[in-house]
């Protein structure tokens, strides 16, 4: 699933050709993805401007002044600005047609996703959606650091990396990110969230903003269905030091990395170097 470098990677390209382009109109190839799409999509965003690309967790949001579309990008979907001629693929679902307003007139802001797990909903201005009313603090925020993780996590004894993974203390820490941010702070991703102490949760705070900012500078990590707006993929994943490499040599140490399962994700980890 797309991560938050992934999706902060897609809002970057958007929003040069998306921004300040009023809707001209909305054409819905299927009723739904993952769930209904709103009657507002079609009835409320034509004629809008798109103010600004926003991103909130793995979420991106188009607000006009009558509200924002919500989108998520699901395991396999994808947003392209295109000509609006370009010939529709398997799964092209959504097309938001763009005026000319700055750009290119007859473009197209098409969403394709195969598995449709993905969604486009509606939020009212001046209110949140439900699917964004529980969510923690962005990682690359002021409100995230080591204390914030540390109080967060005393008397939690579910793993680390599970707790990392709780959209509801830190949003957009996925599985790549968490496991890569735990190697790099030298903390075994079984360690009870509760037993870590404030200077390693200093250290791990530190690493996810330094992973996370290097990731979104590289386009993010390539996944199998994960294509950037401009059609190139991500780089950051030449560089993981653990993720999906169970059994090779610790970048480290040499020994061989562990794996298992850690809340029903695959987990890589150094059983020498991280403690």
């Amino acid at each position: 699933m797309p991560e938050l470098p992934e999706v902060e990677t897609t809002r970057r390209g958007l929003a040069p050709h998306v921004e300040g382009r009023r809707v001209a109109g909305v054409t819905l190839r299927r009723p739904n993805l993952r769930w209904p799409i709103p009657p507002e999509i079609t009835e409320l965003l034509p004629g809008q401007r798109i103010d600004a690309v926003r991103r909130r967790a793995k979420y991106l949001l188009l607000d006009t002044a009558a509200g924002s579309a919500l989108l998520h990008l699901g395991m396999s979907g994808s947003l392209r600005v295109l000509p609006g001629d370009t010939p529709l693929r398997a799964h092209d679902h959504v097309d938001i047609a763009l005026d000319e307003g700055r750009g290119p007139p007859g473009r197209v802001l098409r969403f394709n996703d195969p598995r449709r797990f993905g969604c486009l909903l509606w939020q009212p201005p001046g209110e949140t959606h439900e699917l964004l009313a529980d969510l923690g603090p962005e990682p690359l925020s002021e409100a995230f650091d080591g204390d914030y993780l540390f109080a967060m996590s005393r008397g939690r004894s579910a793993p680390v990396k599970t707790f990392l993974m709780d959209q509801r203390v830190v949003v957009g820490v996925g599985n790549i990110y968490a496991a890569e941010a735990l190697f790099a702070a030298g903390i075994s991703p079984l360690r009870a969230a509760g037993k870590v102490s404030r200077e390693r949760y200093a250290r791990l705070a530190e690493e996810i903003r330094k992973i996370l900012r290097y990731a979104i500078e590289r386009g993010g990590t390539t996944l199998r269905d994960f294509i950037s707006p401009d059609g190139e993929p991500g780089y950051f994943e030449l560089e993981l030091s653990a993720y999906g490499r169970g059994g090779e040599p610790c970048p480290r140490c040499g020994r061989p990395l562990k794996q298992a399962s850690i809340g029903q994700r695959t987990t890589v980890w150094c059983g020498h170097c991280q403690k």
